[in-house]
């Protein structure tokens, strides 16, 4: 009787905890899931999940592919999960003498075209969702679809909290203890990206953009951005603040199906 009890025991503990540890790899750090690509000179690292239509998915400034860690789970049943880490961030090789978003938007158009990927439906958060848009003027056939949440066409105050400006140049020119490459991420959100709005008029594919009410950016400067391309869909999140995908994950990715379904 102690030897059922003590199995039933095990067997009981094997099904709590087996399937939480299949569900939950350690995204950004899964070498069943994770690749390399030589791209535009460095060691390009990205993880697939999935089957199906291929979708890509960005992350923000220093950040890694483990920012959508509530994502992934979600969109892997229904895409091919193409998930990136941008270049100088996460397992991503790369020099803090050269980086930008233009860049950056290179190098994903480059790995779709290495993975033989003719068009990939685009999910880009804050910085990603500027490469995004980079991406749908700069390689528009890649571009099946675009989500962006977050994200802004100029560094100025106009479209950020002029104290967040202060703040990144006190750190760009005085912060004696940051990394070379912390120092160039925030240099280039400082001085970038220069899209003129005009220029979103080149974006022909379906566009979602996206932000919290509370977001970093300012809602003028969304709602601009969204006013600019033409066919472009709005949403804003209320109660939400920039990093609306880990707030509110369930939201947001059902905004997001509910757009890609309009296909």
């Amino acid at each position: 009787m102690h030897t059922k009890q003590t199995f039933l025991a095990i067997l009981l503990l094997l099904i709590a905890v087996l399937p939480g540890k299949a569900q939950n790899p350690d995204y950004g750090n899964n070498a069943a899931a994770g690749h390399y690509a030589a791209i535009n000179g460095i060691q390009l690292y990205y993880e697939t999940y999935g089957s199906g239509k291929p979708l890509v998915m960005l992350h923000g400034n220093g950040g890694s592919i483990e920012a959508f860690r509530n994502q992934i789970p979600f969109f892997e049943k229904l895409f091919r999960v193409i998930a990136i880490d941008s270049r100088l961030q996460g397992k991503s090789g790369g020099s803090p003498d050269t980086i930008s978003y233009d860049l950056m938007a290179s190098d994903f158009c480059a790995l779709l075209d290495q993975l033989k990927i003719d068009s990939a439906y685009v999910l880009g958060w804050s910085d990603g969702g500027i490469d995004g848009l980079i991406m749908a003027m700069k390689c528009p056939k890649k571009v099946k679809m675009l989500a962006v949440s977050g994200a802004n066409v100029v560094p100025d105050s106009t479209a950020l909290p002029f104290s967040d400006i202060l703040w990144m140049r006190n750190f760009v020119e005085h912060d004696t203890a940051a990394s070379k490459t912390e120092i160039a991420l925030n240099k280039m959100m400082l001085y970038e990206p220069n899209i003129p709005f005009a220029d979103l008029v080149q974006i022909h594919c379906p566009v979602l953009v996206m932000a919290g009410d509370h977001d970093i950016i300012k809602p003028e400067h969304t709602l601009k951005i969204f006013q600019s391309i033409p066919g472009a869909s709005l949403c804003i999140f209320p109660d939400s603040h920039h990093g609306v995908c880990q707030q509110h994950p369930e939201l947001f990715n059902q905004t997001v199906m509910g757009f890609f379904n309009k296909e």
